[in-house]
């Protein structure tokens, strides 16, 4: 998915159980160890709070804190993907221990967000000042023993996945080779522990599970699902009916996945403490990504956030992206101070829900700290090709901006125009710079141009986002690109434990106590399963195969049993007894630009529609495919038709103004999700290419001269082969582009 779900990635807030926050108040700063240790919470250990979010108990505090100084470095070590950082073996301090029984009452954490975990106050110091890109390059450690040697000299801890930043960092290091070398175990304690809190739901006494906890009795009773056999129960929770439907816990709102329903966002019921079950993943980030990248408590984080439209089904319970319902949320408006997680943006600007006017104010402030920023970020690789693209268009405005110190005109919103005048200062010197790199021609490497301390990429680029991976290079002057976590609306699964690898070789490592998961073996050749078959055969996470794909099926605490995500994962290996899986795509999306996915009857439906349009003409579609184009910014669809006309002597060839009102015609028969893009600018207008006649004869000769079988052939309705798309693009008679936006409102089909 999409982390993301919706975010599901990872992009910088606070995470950490109350306590913390409480022990740190809002806007207060870490002067040294001395000020940690006063500061340090007291209360249950490490391992504790482990027990407590493993059985949804929110009442824990997050284990004794020291003050360190991390490495002077400010480079990357970049190991091979195969390999950890630099380490020495240390044995595990801890034991990871479950008590299922536990009837504590539900407390759960605030100070939650989705993206950076709780991390380790440092002593203040000011941001470096800024230097090249290949001096910071040049000063990475060369060799283990070099690192081991500066790493000794900081006072870090050696820890088995690698040198740890500080004592709290190493705890949770270990947390992971704990759960991972219990992986089966702790995977059987979670189920137990899913079932004893729901054994009243009544989906589960549906299903004969009243009173039992074991996992063969789950196995044998309870059928896989997808969102289209749950649609009744959940719709009557949205319509009002507060029993317990598929939870014993009342479900507090609706997380609106990526994914669609006949046409609509899916509604994940969640319920209030999921948030301390997703706090501890989000904990392990930056222990994780401290080991690759010191000092990122030196400077800033410029990450483009931005909230989306939500609504309140008919029983009143609020409907929302995940990552919006964070940012609204008093823990993220009200969060403490904290040195990893110093960002830019201005809170009044994420939560502004106009996209020009957010957009323009954290462009602003991330260019008037431009050498404090240490790493640039958003949700989805797309989302940050906008912000640059943002760049290109209103550089002369920012410029403007910045050497008289006053905010354009055009930002209306009081809580913005108030934020960013605690920053904006005139700045000659600064709007001189600005206005001579973004008149140039070439805006290769920009990023590292305006921000030159910029360490790495912070964004989504695997499945359908990999498609701007090029691009981002080129902007970047080759950054590494930081792919941290895998999640999703409905359930966060895992995280990367090699973050800095390249793209291609992303993996995530599920952590066991997130939920209870199971795969599905996929195999693309089989036909989809129908209602009289058997039901599928599903494989343990432990007992998973290396080199196979499997769809994953998730149970959570939420009320979601032996549920099909619908992500289809390959098995690259395994970190301990925990499968380590590449996210290989959504099944049956065919395009996706931003967040939205558009599979193939969605798209059959629509160019069915479109060529209605046609019919006065004598025009017929003989056939067509589509791509995902990301060489624009935005990037948009591009729809392949090639026509006939029933009748040459009397036949019109289309106007071009016919053209376009079908490209409109064609989103507006697409889902609410890619609609929705549209006009938030996160997805160019739709592109019909008319090609001549016999192009796609040429492509299955094409096709078939590389191996496909002439009896099986179909033409592909969506296309991303280098030669295929060249081949269409040389046989292209016309170009044409929706020339409005869609019609868009939440639930509106």
């Amino acid at each position: 998915m999409d982390t993301g779900n919706d975010p599901t990635q990872l992009l910088g807030a606070s995470t950490r159980a109350s306590s913390v926050a409480m022990a740190l108040p809002a806007g207060s700063r870490v002067e040294g160890p001395a000020a940690v240790r006063r500061a340090r919470p007291r209360g249950p250990t490490w391992s504790r709070l482990v027990r407590a979010v493993t059985h949804g108990v929110g009442h824990a505090c997050l284990p004794n804190v020291h003050g360190y100084r991390p490495l002077p470095r400010r480079a990357i070590y970049t190991p091979p993907c195969n390999q950890p950082p630099p380490h020495l073996s240390l044995s595990l301090i801890h034991t990871f221990r479950t008590n299922v029984g536990s009837s504590e009452k539900n407390n759960p954490a605030r100070n939650t967000h989705p993206t950076d975990p709780s991390i380790c106050p440092t002593q203040q110091e000011k941001p470096f000042s800024s230097g090249s890109l290949v001096d910071r390059r040049a000063m990475a450690p060369a060799t283990a023993e070099t690192a081991a040697v500066a790493v000794a000299a900081a006072g870090r801890v050696k820890t088995a996945l690698g040198v740890a930043a500080c004592e709290r960092d190493a705890e949770k290091l270990e947390l992971i080779e704990e759960l991972t070398k219990g992986f089966d175990a702790v995977q059987e304690k979670m189920l137990a522990a899913i079932l004893a809190r729901n054994n009243g739901a009544e989906y589960l006494r549906r299903h004969g599970m009243e009173g039992r906890t074991d996992r063969d009795a789950f196995k044998a009773r309870v059928p896989v699902v997808t969102y289209e056999d749950l649609r009744p129960e959940i719709e009557r929770i949205a319509n009002g009916d507060r029993s317990n439907i598929i939870s014993s816990h009342p479900i507090t709102e609706f997380l609106t996945s990526s994914g669609t329903s006949a046409g609509e966002r899916k509604l994940m019921p969640t319920v209030e403490d999921e948030l301390d079950r997703r706090q501890m993943l989000y904990s392990l980030l930056i222990p994780v990504i401290n080991l690759y990248v010191p000092g990122l408590d030196k400077g800033k984080g410029l990450y483009f956030l931005f909230i989306k439209s939500e609504t309140k089904t008919p029983g009143g319970l609020p409907a929302r992206p995940v990552l919006t319902s964070y940012y609204k949320s008093d823990q993220f408006k009200h969060r403490p101070y904290e040195p990893y997680l110093v960002y830019t943006s201005p809170t009044a600007a994420i939560l502004c829900t106009d996209s020009f006017q957010s957009m323009y104010s954290q462009m602003l402030c991330g260019l008037l700290a431009r050498t404090e920023v240490l790493r640039v970020g958003a949700v989805f690789a797309s989302g940050l090709l906008r912000a640059i693209r943002f760049l290109q268009l209103h550089w002369k405005e920012l410029a403007r901006d910045i050497e008289m110190g006053t905010l354009s005109a055009k930002i209306v919103e009081p809580s913005i125009r108030d934020a960013v005048a605690e920053v904006l200062k005139p700045d000659p010197e600064l709007a001189a710079f600005v206005a001579a790199e973004c008149a140039k021609d070439d805006w290769e490497g920009i990023i590292t141009r305006m921000w030159p301390n910029t360490k790495y990429l912070d964004v989504i680029v695997t499945g359908a986002m990999a498609q701007y991976i090029p691009t981002l290079k080129f902007y970047s002057g080759g950054l590494p690109m930081a792919c941290t976590m895998y999640a999703s609306s409905e359930c966060y699964f895992g995280l990367n434990l090699r973050p800095m690898c390249d793209p291609s070789e992303v993996t995530y490592t599920i952590m066991p106590n997130m939920g209870y998961f199971e795969l599905m073996p996929h195999d693309p050749e089989a036909p989809p399963l129908s209602r009289d078959d058997p039901p599928p055969r599903l494989v343990d996470l432990a007992d998973a195969e290396v080199g196979k794909e499997y769809e994953l099926v998730i149970t959570t605490y939420a009320g979601l049993c032996r549920y099909r995500v619908g992500d289809i994962l390959h098995v690259a290996g395994f970190h301990n007894a925990a499968p380590e899986f590449r996210f290989v795509r959504r099944k049956n999306v065919l395009l996706s630009i931003d967040s939205d996915k558009t599979d193939e009857a969605e798209l059959q439906a629509a160019v069915e529609r479109a060529a209605r349009l046609l019919e006065p003409y004598g025009a017929t579609i003989v056939e067509y495919t589509s791509e995902a184009d990301a060489t624009t910014i935005p990037g948009h669809y591009v729809v392949y038709w090639e026509l006939m006309l029933k009748d040459r002597r009397d036949g019109l060839w289309p106007e071009a103004a016919v053209f376009e009102k079908c490209c409109l015609e064609m989103e507006e028969a697409l889902n609410s999700v890619y609609r929705q893009g549209r006009n938030g600018d996160a997805i160019g207008p739709l592109e019909i290419r008319v090609v001549r006649g016999g192009t796609f004869e040429e492509v299955m000769d094409y096709a078939i001269s590389r191996g496909a079988s002439i009896n099986q052939y179909k033409a592909p309705r969506c296309v991303s082969f280098g030669p295929i798309i060249e081949l269409l693009n040389s046989r292209v008679l016309s170009k044409h582009f929706s020339p409005a936006c869609p019609k868009y409102g939440p639930y509106k089909k």
